[in-house]
């Protein structure tokens, strides 16, 4: 069934019946990205929440030095977007970006504000992917200001289980703040500790 994986995703939120899931999905668009597509880039207009069917997706920004700075990961039962861009239709300050083959569905503004008038329930879950998505970059900031690099490693691993198998090091380096190098050495101490 093609929108069983989304549908059990929303079903965390509100109940739905079978006609409002029926209604949910008219107004949803399934695309498929290559591996290394920008979906969003800085000074545009964030047009879409996405969610993830397939696939991993990166989101970061540009530096004053020129180096990117990785803000966050999303994978398979993600949403994906920039939120304030999307709400606000201002230029985002991110960029969006695609590090495997991805499968989503993309729900674009016209499209939610639709679904919002004629299912008003979906706001509930709409306030709480924002409330969660609040809350992770709150613990993030957090993280980062109190912890070790090796401490925001174990973080990492444990909110992204799956992605240091999925992406290149670098970019894992990036989210921490690190170089590669430093996470090669994370790894081996981590690693030689389970031993």
């Amino acid at each position: 069934m093609e929108f069983k994986n989304i549908l059990q995703n929303v079903s965390k939120y509100v109940n739905l019946t079978k006609e409002e899931e029926h209604g949910f999905t008219t107004y949803l668009t399934r695309k498929s990205f290559p591996k290394k597509t920008i979906l969003l880039r800085e000074g545009e207009i964030c047009q879409f929440e996405g969610y993830i069917i397939e696939g991993c997706i990166r989101i970061y920004y540009i530096g004053e030095n020129g180096q990117e700075v990785t803000l966050s990961f999303a994978v398979e039962d993600w949403w994906v977007s920039d939120i304030a861009s999307f709400s606000n239709e201002i230029a985002s300050r991110l960029f969006i970006e695609t590090i495997e083959d991805c499968e989503m569905f993309l729900l674009t503004s016209d499209a939610k504000d639709e679904l919002l008038k004629a299912y008003p329930k979906f706001e509930r879950m709409f306030r709480i992917l924002v409330q969660r998505n609040l809350s992770s970059l709150q613990n993030r900031l957090i993280n980062t200001i109190s912890q070790t690099a090796t401490q925001r490693y174990q973080e990492f691993l444990k909110l992204y289980p799956t992605i240091s198998q999925r992406v290149p090091q670098y970019y894992i380096a990036s989210y921490l703040g690190v170089s590669p190098e430093f996470v090669s050495k994370i790894r081996k101490k981590i690693f030689n500790q389970k031993d």
